[in-house]
């Protein structure tokens, strides 16, 4: 036994000295970002000579940057809330039911993610532009949601397929109509993944770039291709101080759904108090 203990430390820390590498790998260029926010100087310098907030005040006094956050925060928020709207429904009807062309269904669903984002973009430009949505919040929406949808699918697939469908039937066999128990069963059972997929699906919206280059004018763009044109034309700090503070809100989304997960995990089952119920409808 104390040479099978020996042999798993000595594999286990090969592979976590491996995993910290990674991970620094991959989290210190975003790191190098915040206290470059946090300099004084007029263009990107890492360390910085002297801290200062000079530019989130710029970046809060200009009203252009301003109307490309709120822009962006509502595309975000109205899209995250569309896509959610398509794919609770879309999730139950695939997992519960047995469509006609479900396979071609899901393929279009998960399209966008696994397309090229310039191919989507393009095909977006050209639908949109005779639709007159370019520049226009319900062109953002449209796009976004449809970028979305496909994170928040699989989300929702996967929390479905791990619930006990004989909770569904223990409400119905105490005379609840298909909706109430879904109302009273199924949905507070997958808030934790609703909650989590609306979170990634939100800052999978406020990071997108490509698709909304295409479709943004010069009077409505959003944050993420004002950053572009502000790289391009100007390498002001004050694309690092916006990146700051979409890490600082990504990571509060973030732990706001962990809490949300945590609380519905806590709280009692909704069929918890019926089983009675439940075993006469396994028994049906």
């Amino acid at each position: 036994m104390a040479g099978s203990g020996k042999s798993v430390g000595a594999t286990t820390w090969p592979v976590t000295l491996a995993t910290v590498i990674v991970l620094i790998f991959l989290l210190l260029p975003t790191l190098i970002v915040i206290p470059v926010s946090f300099g004084s100087e007029k263009y990107l310098q890492f360390p910085p000579r002297e801290w200062s907030i000079v530019w989130y005040k710029a970046f809060f006094a200009d009203a252009e940057w301003l109307a490309a956050a709120r822009l962006s925060i509502a595309v975000a928020s109205l899209s995250t809330v569309l896509a959610t709207l398509v794919a609770i429904p879309a999730t139950l009807a695939f997992s519960r039911g047995r469509l006609v062309g479900q396979g071609v269904a899901r393929s279009l669903i998960l399209a966008p993610m696994i397309l090229p984002h310039i191919v989507v973009a393009v095909g977006m430009y050209i639908a949109f532009s005779r639709w007159n949505l370019i520049g226009t919040l319900p062109g953002f929406v449209a796009a976004h949601a449809i970028l979305t949808l496909p994170f928040l699918f699989l989300t929702l697939t996967a929390a479905i397929s791990k619930l006990d469908p004989s909770l569904e039937l223990a409400a119905a066999s105490l005379g609840a109509s298909r909706f109430s128990a879904f109302r009273h069963v199924t949905l507070p059972l997958l808030m934790p993944a609703i909650a989590g997929g609306m979170a990634f699906a939100f800052i999978t919206s406020l990071d997108e770039a490509t698709v909304s280059n295409f479709l943004s004018s010069s009077a409505s763009k959003t944050l993420m291709k004002k950053m572009f044109e502000d790289i391009d034309f100007d390498v002001s700090p004050i694309v690092a101080a916006v990146s700051t503070l979409i890490i600082v809100g990504s990571l509060l989304l973030v732990a706001a759904a962990q809490l949300v997960r945590r609380l519905a995990v806590r709280a009692p089952r909704p069929a918890a108090t019926l089983p009675a119920a439940r075993t006469q409808a396994k028994a049906a």
